[in-house]
């Protein structure tokens, strides 16, 4: 069965297909050498801009600091140098260039292009928001039947004035007339962004390790932390406050151990050098109920980015208690080669 055309209906469908796929590449870029970028900008993290184009098959990804002039209708989540946290457009003065209108609480704002330091393209979904990355490793070794599983995840979502972030890391190793060894730590948390660079964090560490007879480690701690650098190449932020630790053991014969702690933490996170990026932070946990002793957890990941969203990482996680139980390790430290891919 046939249909009779009507050539109005026509002219409007293709006249509104056409609109709102302009509409959807209509984000403009200069760049400081005179190239001319249109298309929709998706983010900016870590120094580098991801712009999707209709002329190519994948993303442009390009230097943040290299751009010269920006005009953009899109609602953006900005993040700036000095903590500040703003919901905006972005356009460039008519007049200048390397700065940028931006509306803070109804009020334009100009800032240079260099201090902004994120940008996220803000729309409605849940999905919009999230991050998320997942690694794994495996090493086999004939001569002793050695061979050993690593897993490691990350997942992010950051909003308006908090992020919340979680990991979770596993490496498990067999052998023959061996019994199976296990490692897992995992990690839960979320900041409230305030003014100045200055952030209210509150979060939960868990780590079960048989070398030093651990069944279950679960720290609760929260705390005042500060972005000491925040820049488009280097985040280097400190924070300290209070965490209670309780401790099963995998020794039925100990008796749960609780205790109330300080600790004061720093993290650093290097970006923008090439395809190369470090991760790094180590806390420090003085006992408050528990005469001289101090726990220390230290993490440094080196990762190489891949096309297509794939990397390579490699991890070193290392873990200090000055009093353990009896016959359990004082140190305890993996090294993780993994091959990943995220979101």
């Amino acid at each position: 069965m046939f249909y009779k055309t009507n050539p109005t209906l026509l002219f409007l469908l293709f006249t509104c297909i056409f609109f709102q796929n302009a509409m959807a590449q209509n984000d403009t870029i200069v760049m400081d050498n005179g190239d001319k970028f249109i298309g929709e900008i998706k983010e900016m993290k870590n120094g580098v801009l991801t712009m999707e184009t209709d002329y190519s098959d994948s993303d442009f990804t390009i230097k943040w600091t290299h751009i010269k002039k920006i005009d953009s209708d899109q609602y953006y989540l900005l993040t700036l140098k000095d903590g500040l946290r703003l919901n905006s457009d972005l356009h460039t003065k008519p007049k200048d260039t390397g700065v940028v209108d931006v509306k803070n609480l109804d009020k334009i704002t100009t800032v240079k292009i260099e201090d902004i330091v994120y940008v996220k393209a803000v729309k409605t979904t849940f999905f919009s928001r999230l991050s998320a990355s997942v690694s794994v490793g495996y090493n086999f070794t004939k001569s002793n039947s050695l061979s050993q599983f690593t897993v490691r995840s990350n997942i992010g979502y950051i909003a308006d004035k908090w992020g919340f972030n979680g990991s979770y890391n596993s490496v498990r190793s067999s052998q023959e007339d061996v019994d199976e060894t296990q490692r897992t730590d995992a990690n839960i948390g979320a900041k409230y962004f305030l003014k100045n660079d200055w952030f209210v964090m509150l979060s939960g560490d868990f780590l079960s390790n048989e070398d030093q007879k651990l069944k279950l480690r679960s720290t609760i701690k929260g705390g005042l932390g500060k972005y000491i650098i925040h820049s488009n190449r280097v985040y280097f932020s400190a924070n300290s406050g209070l965490a209670w630790n309780n401790e099963r053991f995998t020794d039925a014969e100990e008796q749960n151990r609780n205790s109330l702690e300080a600790y004061l933490g720093l993290e650093i996170n290097m970006f923008d050098f090439d395809d190369i990026s470090l991760f790094s932070n180590i806390t420090a946990y003085p006992s408050l109920t528990e005469s001289g002793r101090i726990r220390t957890d230290f993490s440094l990941d080196l990762k190489y980015d891949l096309p297509l969203d794939f990397f390579i990482k490699v991890g070193l996680t290392h873990n200090f208690d000055s009093k353990p139980v009896e016959d359990a390790a004082k140190v305890d430290y993996i090294f993780q080669t993994t091959f990943g891919w995220e979101l």
